[in-house]
């Protein structure tokens, strides 16, 4: 049996598989975490902690850094939320160029005695809020993973045309693309050809004001940005300034600042979101469902698919018997491990071992269960952090 630990409220449909696994909520001491937006801090790491699902793609509120040197896995749950964060792109667009957040504001303030007036007073001054139709617009979509190229596709329905930047997309990535996204060999040749930006990228050092003064300069005038990542990746005082030059035609956040609030009473180039991107009902419960399974595969079996500091594992049981051995990615250390396994007088029927930057994790099904003596002798082994033996009760 394991434990689990939540911080957050986590959806239900979460939780209910931990606890058909037989998983039991505590207060402390728990193998794996489950959270959404908490700050864990170090302090929080306890000595039988194993993992930590995060219901969310972006993890800069856990100390992964941390969490690697003491062998704990960290997991997200990309795409869970990616249709919600999608629309909410599409509703951005439309915001910002439709009039109709003006038009809101005026309607509630039309007069309600005078039919007639009223009529009158709407066909006046409705002309003021004519905006323009996304079809044949350009959207430039920055960071094409799992938000990006849904995205793309719904854009693509919408009769826009695409353009995309992402140094660092996948294969998988790429092969959810429509063909139709243009490549964009630097972020200022998007900036330059797009009627609209939206970023989707996650917050680390690299992506730190990565929309600046010096991007924005060359960004299509009048064109609209859109932020549903991650307040940092835009540098909010260059964004101002372009916007008070007239150079950017507005800017839709889901991240608010005092400067972009006042900006927002006074002008209406800021549309302000209080964080929705993923606030939808079906994201939460995709979101809870991915992490818990994530947690309990991990636990159960050492099966590893998307973690931010550990590589993607799996191994199909080929017994009821498994080792699960984490360490540091030195030289040798597959013979270490083999050695002190044939020692033992125990069989290998199936190993495999994956590395990512300075660490390594390996799944080792045997063919007898592993005795204490063997554990013992493994967790001596020189760069090994951690062993686990996993049966299954037949």
């Amino acid at each position: 049996m394991f434990n689990f630990k939540t911080f957050n409220n986590i959806a239900e449909d979460g939780l209910d598989i931990l606890r058909q696994n037989n998983f039991r909520e505590v207060s402390k001491n728990s193998d794996g975490i489950l959270l959404r937006s908490h700050n864990l801090t170090k302090e929080d790491f306890e000595d039988n902690l194993l993992c930590i699902a995060r219901a969310g793609a972006g993890t800069n509120n856990i100390p992964v850094d941390d969490a690697t040197k003491k062998g704990i896995v960290v997991f997200n749950t990309p795409g869970a939320n990616a249709n919600a964060v999608k629309e909410l792109v599409i509703c951005g667009m439309l915001l910002s160029s439709r009039g109709i957040v003006e038009g809101i504001e005026f309607a509630k303030h039309l007069d309600l005695e005078d039919s007639a007036a009223l009529n009158k007073a709407m066909e006046a001054q409705k002309k003021t809020f004519a905006g323009n139709e996304l079809a044949g617009k350009t959207l430039g979509i920055v960071g094409l993973g799992s938000i990006g190229s849904m995205l793309a596709q719904a854009a693509h329905t919408l009769g826009m045309k695409l353009i995309g930047y992402d140094p660092y997309i996948s294969i998988e990535g790429a092969w959810r693309l429509p063909r139709e996204v243009e490549k964009a060999e630097t972020m200022e040749t998007l900036l330059q050809q797009s009627d609209y930006v939206s970023l989707h990228v996650p917050l680390v050092e690299d992506t730190k004001n990565l929309i600046n003064a010096s991007n924005l300069r060359k960004i299509k005038k009048g064109a609209r940005l859109i932020n549903l990542s991650r307040g940092g990746i835009v540098n909010t005082s260059d964004v101002i300034a372009e916007l008070e030059n007239g150079n950017l035609g507005r800017f839709v956040t889901d991240f608010p600042t005092p400067e972009l609030i006042m900006r927002s009473v006074t002008k209406n180039d800021v549309i302000l979101l209080p964080h929705l991107g993923a606030s939808t009902k079906e994201a939460e419960i995709n979101c809870a469902v991915m992490a818990a399974n994530q947690m309990v595969d991990y636990l159960q079996d050492g099966t590893i698919l998307n973690s931010v500091n550990f590589p993607r594992i799996s191994l199909s049981r080929g017994t009821n018997h498994r080792l699960v051995i984490i360490n540091h990615n030195e030289p040798g250390m597959i013979s270490k491990i083999a050695d002190s396994i044939a020692a033992c007088d125990i069989n290998i029927a199936e190993m495999t071992n994956k590395s990512r930057d300075k660490i390594a994790i390996n799944l080792i099904d045997l063919e007898c269960q592993a005795s204490q003596e063997l554990i013992e002798q493994l967790r001596s082994v020189d760069h090994v952090m951690s062993v686990r033996s996993l049966n299954i009760r037949t």
